[in-house]
């Protein structure tokens, strides 16, 4: 509250302590929230000015491929991040052997890995689709085999004892105990996805959030950038919660142990 106050005094009035293109006040930003809303398609004309048709939603059209290709991504990366984080998580040597090749991409920027994603995969949806990927699969590692090996050992060693496989102490004890954390860290990958979409989107590509930023601020429509910024917080904070909520749903018996 305190910030967004200080954001109207800085620039309320016909002479505001901080001038546009700089920063732009709440009243402007909500027009640039409806000037988006009603873009249908935006290009660059001969002179190199923004020219916008008027139609159908370009701002939820822009939301809807953002979103596909994290969801395409997210899937991608738990699918293989989830087994693969069991199989370290329940096996010693398993871990041994990948975590010293796993463990130093979580200190690399995956920002650098766009030139060679592009290289692999073209200037297309795969490079996009890779990029996420990568951002959410060297975080949901780790934590998938910290799940794992938080499980107290007398669960293991009760169903070890009891006859169970070691595959069944995965399937039975593991896996369950440990999916709830698991699901919970999957807010913090959404955070990082909506993070990553943007640079991802910044490479050839016409369509999703990322693009729309920045055509705007290349056309110095700052009331648009700060627009766009505005429906990526909100479109974060709600999917956080909707996360959050399934995690109770699921595993409220989690939260009546604790």
């Amino acid at each position: 509250m305190v910030l967004f106050l200080a954001w109207i005094a800085l620039t309320a009035g016909a002479h505001p302590l901080i001038k546009p293109p700089f920063l732009v006040s709440p009243l402007a930003v909500l027009r640039g929230l409806r000037d988006l809303f009603w873009m249908d398609q935006c290009a660059s004309d001969a002179a190199g000015q923004m020219q916008c048709h008027i139609g159908a939603s370009y701002l939820l059209q822009s939301i809807g491929w953002s979103s596909l290709r994290i969801v395409a991504s997210f899937t991608l990366a738990a699918l293989v991040a989830i087994p693969l984080g069991i199989l370290m998580g329940a096996y010693e040597p398993f871990n041994r052997l990948l975590d010293p090749i796993m463990a130093p991409l979580r200190y690399m920027p995956i920002s650098a890995f766009i030139p060679m994603f592009i290289y692999w995969f073209g200037i297309y949806e795969g490079q996009k689709i890779a990029f996420l990927f990568l951002g959410v699969f060297v975080y949901l590692l780790p934590v998938v085999v910290s799940a794992i090996r938080a499980v107290p050992d007398e669960l293991v060693q009760t169903a070890l004892t009891l006859g169970a496989t070691r595959g069944q102490v995965i399937r039975t004890v593991l896996l369950p105990a440990a999916l709830p954390d698991i699901f919970d860290s999957f807010r913090v990958m959404n955070a990082i996805s909506w993070t990553y979409v943007i640079l991802a989107e910044f490479v050839n590509t016409q369509k999703g959030l990322g693009y729309l930023i920045q055509f705007a601020g290349d056309h110095q429509k700052t009331e648009q950038v700060f627009a766009g910024i505005l429906v990526i917080g909100v479109i974060g904070i709600s999917t956080d919660a909707l996360i959050r909520f399934g995690n109770h749903a699921f595993f409220a018996w989690k939260e009546e142990q604790q």
